[in-house]
């Protein structure tokens, strides 16, 4: 596809790729990037197969800014074989574990988004002491364990520029509906006193950066 694809097109292909999040939370994370009043680039924790950075990415496109994607592109613990979603056609033989960079590369290519998307393939806490430019934008959706969902806070929050906005994806207050690790964050960061609490959608919590 071109990479002059509009931001119709690229919701759209959101919508149509594969992975968890529901349009309605992905409208709402498309929504928040393309309204955040502050300059510097998009940054989502964990990717899975692009989804996500398609909805991003339409904000992108719409603002004139970039998206960066950190995955280690080996799976989550629940993507592991022996656990609830794995898939075993993501697993490379050649080495025997999960990966889905090329599931990723191929998702972003499809919808002619390569220009606004960079793929950073590490883990999250080895990029962030590299990383010195303000978030516009924060995303965490990566491995939902305790302690790797606080890893990611306490990597990537620091980061985000005053007025920016964090997005924490599958917050559920009630352990029967969801993990509780991403709620853990969303606790935490509210009861900094540092973030302003926006309207929500279905498990999608935003926060804007007030100091």
């Amino acid at each position: 596809m071109s990479q002059a694809v509009g931001v119709s097109e690229l919701l759209a292909a959101a919508r149509a790729a594969p992975g968890f999040m529901p349009d309605d939370e992905g409208r709402a994370l498309y929504e928040a990037a393309r309204s955040v009043a502050v300059p510097g680039p998009l940054l989502e924790v964990g990717s899975w197969m692009g989804k996500s950075a398609l909805y991003l990415a339409a904000a992108a496109r719409e603002t004139g800014r970039q998206v960066v994607t950190v995955d280690h592109h080996r799976g989550s613990e629940e993507h592991q074989p022996g656990w609830e979603y794995h898939d075993p056609s993501l697993v490379d033989p050649a080495v025997g574990r999960v990966d889905t960079l090329p599931h990723f590369r191929r998702t972003i290519a499809d919808a002619g988004a390569e220009d606004v998307v960079i793929a950073v393939v590490t883990r999250s806490e080895t990029l962030a002491p590299l990383w010195s430019t303000p978030l516009a934008l924060l995303f965490l959706d990566g491995s939902h364990t305790e302690e790797s969902a606080r890893r990611d806070q306490d990597a990537w929050v620091a980061t985000l520029a005053v007025g920016g906005t964090l997005a924490i994806h599958d917050v559920f207050p009630d352990p029967a509906d969801g993990g509780q690790a991403p709620y853990g964050v969303y606790r935490r960061v509210v009861g900094s006193g540092d973030f302003q609490e926006l309207p929500g959608t279905g498990s999608l919590r935003l926060l804007r950066r007030l100091r």
